[in-house]
């Protein structure tokens, strides 16, 4: 067995509740290479812990030594490094799908999310990071963690009408990737993790092929995604 991989993985105030979706994209691909991982709380305002990477965010692994961040190319490296695991992309077709689902994960599905999202984790997190978290997302959305609560109702309507392509097709296969999970599926089961862990909204039991899909992503890898708590 090789040794753990160590993550630089994002924690709420409770150093226990972790809620990144990009750092669970990481969870879930190491998990379905089966190897050992040892996750490292960390928070947004703690830049000198990952200053060795040369950047200021997670996920952040060290592997034997190596270094990589971001999600995408962890998951390359994880690839190129195990190929004798199973298969993140099962070929340059996989490969090609699963760049997609992260390109659409990113541009549409989490951004959706969060302005549902944003005032929940606000108050989930360490008050360490509260002022940090609050300036940095109102300037990115261009208004404040009140405004965005206000238009809760309309941004559930937005997420739902997002999720509907997804739904679709999850009413033809099992999985996004076909007939078993891969890095497609990480990336999306990771976004509605977000969702889950940070808030109580549901969006999935209206829609049967997109709630039995999502929960077999919780019970996958030993039911490691559903061992996290999640939002009342």
């Amino acid at each position: 067995m090789p040794s753990p991989v160590k993550l630089y993985d994002l924690a709420a105030r409770d150093e226990d509740i972790r809620f990144s979706p990009y750092c669970w994209r990481v969870r879930f691909a190491l998990a379905h290479k089966g190897l050992p991982v040892e996750t490292v709380p960390w928070r947004f305002t703690e830049k000198a812990a990952i200053g060795f990477s040369g950047q200021g965010k997670v996920p952040v692994i060290v592997d034997d030594g190596r270094c990589v961040a971001d999600s995408w190319k962890i998951a390359e490296y994880l690839e190129a490094t195990y190929p004798d695991r199973p298969s993140l992309f099962n070929g340059q077709t996989g490969h090609a799908l699963a760049r997609f689902a992260a390109e659409w994960t990113d541009n549409v599905l989490v951004p959706t999310i969060a302005r549902l999202i944003l005032p929940e984790v606000h108050d989930m997190l360490h008050p360490k990071d509260q002022d940090y978290f609050k300036t940095t997302r109102e300037a990115f959305f261009g208004c404040s963690l009140d405004d965005l609560a206000a238009g809760r109702e309309a941004h559930l309507a937005a997420l739902r009408q997002a999720l509907r392509p997804l739904a679709a097709t999850l009413e033809h296969q099992a999985y996004v990737a076909g007939e078993a999970p891969a890095y497609a599926d990480h990336v999306v089961a990771a976004a509605l993790q977000w969702l889950r862990v940070c808030s109580p909204h549901d969006v999935t039991s209206d829609q049967p092929a997109l709630a039995g899909w999502f929960e077999r992503m919780l019970n996958a890898y030993d039911g490691m995604a559903k061992a996290m708590s999640a939002a009342a």
